[in-house]
Order: structure tokens, then sequence, then C-alpha cells
């Protein structure tokens, strides 16, 4: 098991790390809509704060060679289910044809009281190994 901190991605706000690989998976901890420089909450509605996310999960992907089209499994917590249809046609649009697992939970709360938060494992195929910044914590580049 590798841990990962990818430089340019929101920081982690606890004692956990963006992104841990074993074997060919890759498990992204729970995403939320912080921009990764102000470490603010971003976006009002649930839109806005879905397409941050996901942008923020890509950025972790990315870190380690990866990308949306390698994700298998997303658990979505969002804080209302009324949120499901917006979140949902962001979600569509960024993933495409691509349709990973998914479970969507409506929780009490997100951290920051962000309105969606979203993890997710992805998978290195045909032995694809990560290619990660060289310079990141818990780097496993070689």
């Amino acid at each position: 098991m590798k841990t990962h901190q990818i430089p340019g991605a929101p920081a982690a706000i606890g004692p956990y790390s963006q992104a841990v690989s074993a074997g060919s998976l890759v498990f992204c901890s729970g995403q939320t809509p912080l921009d990764p420089d102000t470490m603010e909450l971003v976006g009002v509605t649930i839109e806005e704060q879905t397409a941050r996310v996901l942008d923020n999960l890509e950025i972790v992907l990315g870190g380690l060679g990866l990308g949306l089209d390698d994700v298998v499994k997303t658990n979505v917590y969002l804080r209302s289910m009324d949120d499901f249809e917006g979140m949902n046609a962001v979600y569509a649009r960024r993933f495409g044809a691509h349709r990973p697992a998914r479970t969507t939970v409506a929780v009490r709360a997100n951290p920051l009281d962000a309105r969606v938060e979203i993890e997710c494992v992805a998978e290195r195929l045909g032995g694809r190994s990560a290619q990660p910044d060289p310079h990141a914590e818990g780097s496993d580049a070689t």
C-alpha cells in the first residue's frame, strides 16, 4: 500500500491521504468543492459544487496518471436528496459514456457544510503504472 498527496489538489483537512494505491487499485478520499489554492468552498448551487468536486478528483487521479475513465466505483454523499438531479446531470456530463458503479446517499452533513462529497476507486488497467509527480509526498515514482 502506498499513500499519495498530490500537488495541486486540495490539501487533506484531516489525518488522511488524498489517495492510497494497493495493487492495481487506487482509492481516492472524498473530495468536497474546495478551491485548491484558497481551501475555501466553491459554488453555491449543487451543479457548481459537483463540478468542482469532480475537478478535484481529476487532479488527484491525474497526479497518478489516471482519469475519470479509470474509475470503477464512486460513492456520492449529498446533503439533501433534493440535489440528486442537479448532481446527476453534472456527473453524467463529466463521465460521458463511462458508467462506473455508484452509490448515492443523503447524509446529515458533509465536511465544511458542502452540498456534495464524492470518493472513488480507480483501476490501473493493462499493467499501467502510475506516473505521479516524483516530488509528491508518498510518491511511488522511481
